[in-house]
């Protein structure tokens, strides 16, 4: 999975300029003292916003070239530290960070215990009372309507229910990305199957026209 972000993040850099609204929103409502970790910060759109407005920000990202991407995008801010790691095993302690944010990633992630792990890392890591923004790609946008409605039909064996390929074709390149596309209940199962209390769900569009094609959460640690 890292080689397929490592093979497209400069194509991938031109196409993630600006912050999400609903991320700005999130970051704003928070402390300025706050430690943040940005889990899958990819070039760090997100991370610049979370260095000015927190004591400090954490980049975490399984993609080499996409690290080096956000640190010369970050390289004027003495708050931002970059971390290479898996989402499904962070490298930081207990209650270690104050919020996190946790976008567009939970969806590249194969396999439900494995995105479930990932929750439950974000889990152990907050700090009591700490809040995540998660979001994901919604499974009923029209672009993808047609491919689930055949898998509906016919579906295969080894494939969970909202697993897609979409290929990368910007500046000539061809290559498949894995997504698991989310409905809201399973969105919500799944959070709630790591434990974490759910504050507020909702669903939006980003890049659609018509049906709604992102899920945000807010969760928060309570134990």
């Amino acid at each position: 999975n890292s080689k397929v972000w490592d093979a497209i993040a400069e194509s991938f850099d031109e196409t993630r300029k600006k912050p999400w609204k609903e991320c700005i929103d999130f970051i704003k409502k928070l402390p300025g003292e706050s430690t943040v970790a940005d889990i899958g910060c990819g070039n760090g759109r997100h991370l610049i916003y979370c260095a000015e407005q927190c004591s400090k920000a954490i980049g975490v990202d399984i993609s080499i070239n996409l690290l080096k991407i956000a640190k010369e995008k970050t390289q004027d801010k003495k708050n931002v530290e970059l971390v290479h790691a898996d989402a499904v095993s962070l490298p930081f302690k207990n209650n270690s960070v104050d919020h996190v944010l946790f976008i567009a990633t939970l969806h590249n992630i194969k396999d439900r215990e494995n995105r479930v792990k990932s929750l439950l890392e974000i889990k152990r890591v907050l700090k009591p009372n700490g809040k995540a923004l998660v979001s994901v790609w919604s499974r009923w946008q029209e672009k993808f309507l047609p491919y689930f409605l055949k898998k509906l039909v016919s579906p295969k064996k080894h494939e969970e229910f909202g697993d897609i390929e979409i290929m990368w074709k910007k500046n000539g390149l061809n290559i498949p990305r894995f997504y698991h596309l989310y409905s809201k209940r399973e969105f919500k199962s799944d959070l709630e199957k790591a434990g974490l209390l759910l504050k507020e769900i909702h669903s939006t569009k980003i890049a659609s026209k018509k049906l709604k094609d992102n899920h945000f959460a807010v969760v928060e640690k309570v134990n």
